[in-house]
C-alpha cells in the first residue's frame, strides 16, 4: 500500500487480475496461451454478479456490495491473554522508545543543540 487508499500493483497482482478476468471470460492466458483454471468467485477479490443481484441492489455497482470481504483469520487466543500480551509488548516498545529518545537528546547536546 502506498497509503491508506492507494495500492501499487506488483507484477504478481497484475497477473492474478488478468488471469481471473481471462478465466471469467473462458479464455486462455494471453501471454503464454495456456489454459486457465475454471473461474470461481473469491470473497474479497472477485464476484461474477448476476443481473438479478444487480437489480436487487438498485443497479448500484459498488464492488463491496457483491465481492464482500475476505474471510478473517481465526484467532483462538482468548481476549484477556491477548490483551496482556499486547500490553506487555507495548511496554517493551515504550521502554525502547524512551532509550532512543534519551540517546537522541544526548547526541543533540553533543552537537550543541541541547538544553
Amino acid at each position: 500500500m502506498i497509503d491508506r487508499v492507494h495500492r501499487e500493483l506488483t507484477e504478481e497482482d497484475i497477473k492474478k487480475i488478468a488471469d481471473t478476468y481471462h478465466s471469467w471470460r473462458g479464455n486462455v492466458r494471453a501471454y503464454c496461451n495456456t489454459p486457465l483454471p475454471e473461474y470461481r468467485d473469491i470473497p474479497g477479490f472477485c464476484k461474477s454478479a448476476t443481473i438479478e443481484e444487480i437489480r436487487k441492489h438498485g443497479y448500484v455497482l459498488t464492488p463491496g456490495r457483491y465481492v464482500g470481504s475476505a474471510p478473517q483469520e481465526e484467532d483462538d487466543e482468548p481476549f484477556e491473554e491477548k490483551m496482556q500480551r499486547l500490553v506487555a509488548q507495548l511496554r517493551e516498545q515504550q521502554a525502547e522508545a524512551a532509550k532512543l529518545d534519551a540517546a537522541i537528546a544526548r547526541n543533540l547536546e553533543d552537537l550543541g543543540y541541547g538544553k
